[in-house]
């Protein structure tokens, strides 16, 4: 229920938002809007013989109406609202829609300089990435909790432990190689920026905390060599640094379980498994689940700390079937929780980072989708619906600001999206209008109506791309 209702708010802001900026430059500039419609679609007929046309007019029919008596002169917009939540519109006076009236000719769209057009097809684009900036503006200001940017023991083989990180490292600050040195906040933060070098394909040079009196120390990640396409779970092992630094404590011990009987107790910090130093609570799960010789478990020497002094347990996992793989199990909670730090910003830093992290998400944004029009990212980062409920429901289940964090991207990738120059959209119109001002005449009816067209069939594909992968993500 948290999932379904966190996405239709998330769908109704940001949709909301989209249209106003279309109807508040409009009004601004003097085009009369018969509708502002939210939640529904100017689309379908109930007395169509066709029944798609009549199953559509229903579910995005609107449902309430309301017209002020005070309005901005030549203006009477109704205000129509829905319970479609994908839908929403702006109907303008149009001479291309319809008859209008010889005193009402000057409030039409078609007659209006080519710059009040172009400000109001950018304008619904353009508020997207204003709510952006403001969602930013407003976590920098209340703060997040977030991991420590203390790292775990990194992945075998990875980037990481080759360049020489061995896990329980503080990175205080890092940059692209040549770069000026920037403070880690969190781990997100660095993970962020790990992200971002991954994918420009640039080297990450990383400061390392001093600790005990110790000098910090500098340490350069070659991320340049992954040449990374998709940023997923695959990209962060090939990188090492999976997750922040977890005490490898045992938790709650289930009794009777083969921790218990190995004599594992809540408290024991683990030292050794084997002749494997553990650092990391992440390490010593994947070390259990490891300990499996076929289909028998492994038996091996513990080194444990418990109330401060140590000894040696020989700890016998019981075998478990995940799918097609047999992993160890040892009935315990393992691990603690990383230690946490608030991030938060002043006023004009807060919002300065607001735009900033707007800016860097947007033209990360770009960048993928240039990378994947000319296949050097992979189409598997087209998200549809499902991944967007999925994440939307997650994000508020951990917490409000993680939720406007969630809002925000979304809100930079439906701003981005809708001013890629495909017809259908925002930037189709805008192209229109490049070709206009170039040229000094705007595109025939006969070519609109074909790049609509081709457009409107470009965008199903996408979408249904997007759909595959969200298929394939929640349910493959």
């Amino acid at each position: 229920m948290l999932t379904l209702v966190a996405f239709v708010v998330a769908l109704g802001l940001l949709i909301t938002v989209h249209e106003y900026g279309h109807y508040r430059v409009a009004v601004a500039c003097g085009v009369k809007v018969k509708r502002f419609g939210i939640a529904t679609l100017p689309f379908g007929d109930p007395d169509s013989p066709n029944i798609a046309s009549r199953f559509l007019w229903r579910i995005s029919k609107p449902v309430w109406t309301y017209k002020p008596k005070r309005q901005h002169p030549g203006q009477d917009t109704e205000f129509a609202f829905g319970v479609f939540p994908f839908g929403g519109y702006v109907q303008m006076l149009d001479e291309r829609e319809g008859d209008v009236a010889p005193e009402e000719l000057h409030l039409a769209l078609n007659n209006q300089p080519l710059r009040s057009r172009v400000a109001i097809v950018a304008a619904g684009p353009i508020a997207n990435l204003l709510l952006a900036v403001l969602l930013y503006t407003l976590v920098n200001w209340i703060g997040v909790l977030e991991p420590v940017a203390r790292l775990g023991r990194p992945a075998v083989a990875s980037i990481a432990e080759q360049a020489g990180l061995r896990g329980g490292e503080l990175i205080g600050a890092a940059a692209y190689a040549g770069d000026a040195l920037e403070p880690v906040k969190s781990f997100e933060d660095l993970r962020w920026r790990m992200t971002r070098a991954a994918l420009d394909g640039h080297d990450l040079e990383l400061e390392i905390a001093g600790e005990r009196g110790r000098p910090s120390r500098m340490l350069m990640l070659p991320l340049s060599r992954i040449e990374a396409k998709d940023a997923d779970a695959q990209m962060f092992r090939k990188i090492g640094v999976l997750a922040p630094l977890t005490r490898p404590e045992i938790g709650d011990v289930v009794a009777g379980g083969p921790g218990a009987k190995s004599g594992l107790q809540r408290g024991d910090v683990v030292q050794m498994v084997g002749s494997e130093a553990i650092v990391d609570g992440q390490q010593l799960r994947d070390a259990i689940r490891a300990s499996v010789d076929v289909d028998k478990p492994r038996t091996q020497p513990w080194r444990i700390e418990r109330g401060g002094r140590s000894m040696t347990l020989d700890v016998t996992p019981e075998v478990r079937e995940e799918g097609k793989l047999k992993v160890g199990r040892i009935g315990a909670y393992v691990g603690t929780a990383p230690d946490m730090v608030t991030v938060r910003q002043g006023l004009v830093d807060g919002a300065w980072h607001g735009v900033v992290r707007t800016w860097e998400v947007s033209a990360l944004t770009v960048r993928m989708m240039g990378k994947m029009v000319i296949g050097e990212a992979s189409l598997k980062n087209l998200s549809g619906p499902l991944t967007i409920a999925d994440y939307a429901g997650k994000s508020a289940s951990i917490g409000f600001t993680q939720y406007l964090l969630f809002l925000a991207l979304i809100s930079v990738s439906l701003g981005v999206l809708n001013l890629m120059p495909l017809p259908v959209l925002d930037g189709g119109h805008l192209m229109y209008y490049l070709w206009e001002g170039l040229t000094g005449k705007g595109v025939s009816t006969a070519w609109m109506n074909g790049l609509q067209n081709g457009g409107l069939v470009l965008l199903l594909v996408m979408m249904s791309i997007a759909l595959f992968n969200d298929v394939s993500r929640l349910f493959g």
